[in-house]
């Protein structure tokens, strides 16, 4: 007898977008024998957020005091948690700007009130245990089928560990870097778009988030950014879109520029 398991698909801070992507996806039809969608608001206005699962999406940012501790629930019925998408992974883009959350309350809103208690948006492993990512801005189709794939008969997915560079070069395109002389984060962007942006000449922003393990070198980027004349304000600014919570991020780019005074 299959065994059935158990879905659900929360979603916190964000446009909503990646389970916008999956939601229009024909291929997820496919799991259906195999899986039982326990939540998904945006497929089932009756859906039930507090149940078991076996494998919890986790869509979105952490920016208010309410979903620190939806997070945690999701954690605490779920034996498999996935962050799925930008938001969840790094924070998203909602999280670049540093000023304090009160002025930029201020300018967004200005005098106006919620229910909600807000703080800084942050990734969703900044309060829990995250047993796998998705990444992207949304992420892409083919991973969300290997890795629920991957997942409904029971093994696990590999991660990517190696830059969009690699990408690039199997594809063949120009170096936007080098060759146009525009600040690229393919090097410490991690791979799996097939290089989308600089197929067409476009610089990377960095959208799947920088590297793991470590090899995510900002130091050598940003001496390379450095020597074509960009600032460390602009580099940092361009490195923080996608990934303002990266510990090591502020720390290896200043180093370059202490090193060169």
């Amino acid at each position: 007898m299959i065994k059935v398991v158990r879905i659900g698909f929360y979603a916190l801070t964000s446009c909503y977008g990646c389970q916008l992507q999956f939601a229009m996806m024909d291929e997820i039809l496919k799991f259906l024998p195999k899986a039982e969608i326990v939540c998904w608001y945006m497929l089932n206005r009756d859906s039930k957020e507090h149940e078991k699962v076996d494998i919890a999406f986790i869509e979105g940012s952490v920016s208010t005091e309410e979903e620190v501790e939806l997070v945690k629930k999701i954690r605490e019925n779920a034996k498999i948690v996935v962050a799925v998408g930008a938001c969840a992974t790094q924070g998203g883009v909602q999280s670049w700007d540093d000023r304090p959350l009160e002025e930029l309350w201020k300018t967004v809103y200005g005098d106006g009130k919620v229910k909600f208690e807000p703080k800084m948006a942050e990734p969703v492993e900044k309060f829990i245990k995250v047993d796998y990512k998705l990444y992207g801005c949304p992420p892409e189709k083919k991973d969300f089928i290997y890795t629920i794939g991957t997942l409904l008969i029971g093994t696990w997915p590999e991660d990517i560990d190696y830059p969009v560079c690699l990408d690039c070069r199997l594809r063949g395109n120009p170096c936007v870097l080098i060759e146009k002389n525009e600040p690229c984060l393919g090097p410490v962007t991690r791979a799996g778009c097939d290089a989308r942006c600089p197929s067409y000449g476009i610089a990377c922003i960095g959208c799947r988030g920088a590297i793991g393990y470590d090899v995510a070198y900002f130091d050598a980027l940003g001496l390379t950014l450095r020597k074509k004349n960009f600032t460390k304000d602009e580099i940092l600014d361009r490195m923080r879109i996608f990934n303002a919570h990266n510990p090591k991020l502020e720390e290896m780019v200043n180093k370059i520029f202490e090193e060169g005074e």
